[in-house]
């Protein structure tokens, strides 16, 4: 039997989820500004999942560089959720 599927799958899946609350703390503390953070480590994890040779962490390295990636727009997104008030504003920031 072969689990690197599954495992994949499992890891992508927490992945994902692990990103939700860091694009809701990020926004809150620190704004969308912060998205060339984002930026970032998504172009280093692209770059260096092509150079790992084992499949499952090349995987889970591209997987996490677009998780990266995608959360730049989830920041913007983020913005408007608080502008509309479906998630609380961070009371110290004007």
């Amino acid at each position: 039997m072969n689990f690197m599927g599954l495992i994949i799958s499992v890891a992508v899946f927490l992945l994902i989820g692990v990103f939700h609350p860091i694009v809701i703390k990020c926004e809150y503390y620190f704004t969308d500004k912060c998205w060339p953070v984002f930026l970032v480590g998504g172009i280093v994890s692209i770059v260096v999942s092509l150079m790992v040779d084992n499949i499952v962490g090349s995987c889970l390295l591209g997987a996490l560089g677009c998780s990266f990636l995608w959360s730049i727009g989830e920041l913007k997104e983020q913005r408007k959720r608080v502008e509309r008030g479906w998630f609380p504003a961070n009371p110290n920031r004007k």
